[in-house]
């Protein structure tokens, strides 16, 4: 049985409208280019129709890949709980103790994890560690370079 993996309504819905954008706009423009490429006549030295052909085999890869994600994700409702406590759907502003840097993340779960979107894991390192936590908190954690890093918890957000 295939593991269910955590997810934002928000989330969900994203991911939801791309895979209807693939099968519906996407899907057809490949196949109309194809078709036009066949139209060239000789298919072993048409460029054409091999590019089209690679396009779509990653349009058919990400389809797949979405329709399995969706199937086995299991919405989860923002936690609601007060204000000062870190829980899944969480809007945190971290202090970096070391470098005096204010970050802010949001903790989701893995498959809509985007650090270019300040979106992270429940399950990575920094997720895990601030999980459950509260306001005035400060948590520890090594850094790959071989310190520590100290983040000091300063708002929590859960809207």
């Amino acid at each position: 049985m295939a593991e269910k993996n955590w997810i934002t309504k928000e989330g969900y819905e994203a991911k939801k409208a791309r895979l209807e954008h693939l099968m519906t706009v996407e899907r057809q423009e490949i196949i109309k280019k194809i078709g036009e490429a066949k139209e060239q006549g000789d298919l072993s030295e048409n460029a054409e129709y091999e590019a089209a052909r690679e396009e779509q085999g990653k349009i058919e890869g990400e389809i797949s890949k979405l329709e399995a994600e969706l199937k086995n994700c299991q919405i989860i409702d923002e936690e609601k709980s007060g204000d000062n406590k870190v829980a899944f759907g969480s809007v945190v502003t971290l202090k970096d103790l070391e470098y005096d840097e204010e970050l802010e993340y949001k903790l989701v779960g893995p498959l809509e994890a985007s650090i270019l979107d300040n979106k992270i894991s429940i399950e990575s390192p920094i997720g895990k560690l601030i999980l459950g936590r509260e306001v005035g908190d400060i948590v520890s954690a090594a850094s790959p370079a071989g310190g520590i890093i100290e983040y000091k918890i300063l708002a929590v957000k859960n809207d």
